[in-house]
């Protein structure tokens, strides 16, 4: 039934729910099992603010690479844990409706298994959730868990 499930994860309990369930659909298709972590770039402002963080002086952007990398790493073992013969981890930079979509398309996913709420922003309660935002933005079948 679905030989590519892609399952985007943020570090939050939702995304980790999601990626249960795509675990398990993975184990019952014998699908390979992309994990997608995106995170955004941040302004110039939000970049020149990290320069004075005397205990952490890098980039925001430098330093979301690293979390979204470790958010990638640890759903990519938790999968394997759970028994997925076939799992990769991706982390992309950008708007990250448009990064789940577009990275779905490239692809050829199949499915794509996301949490409702995930960790979100401001954002996200004023223009929707990333959740409706892929859902609303995809031509494929969207499970939202």
């Amino acid at each position: 039934m679905f030989s590519h499930i892609l399952v985007p994860v943020d570090g939050s309990d939702n995304s980790f729910a999601a990626l249960d369930k795509a675990v398990a659909l993975s184990q019952l298709t014998g699908a390979v099992l992309s994990i997608l972590t995106v995170y955004r770039h941040h302004s110039l402002l939000e970049a020149s603010l990290s320069m004075v963080r005397k205990s952490d002086p890098r980039p925001f952007d430098d330093v979301m690479r690293e979390h979204a990398t470790e958010v990638a790493e640890l759903a990519k073992a938790r999968a394997v844990a759970g028994g997925v013969g076939e799992v990769h981890a991706y982390v992309r930079n950008g708007a990250v409706a448009r990064g789940i979509v577009n990275f779905a398309r490239d692809r050829a996913v199949d499915l794509i298994v996301m949490g409702g709420r995930g960790a979100g922003s401001a954002e996200n309660y004023m223009l929707g959730s990333i959740s409706h935002k892929v859902t609303s933005l995809t031509q494929g079948p969207v499970m939202v868990v």
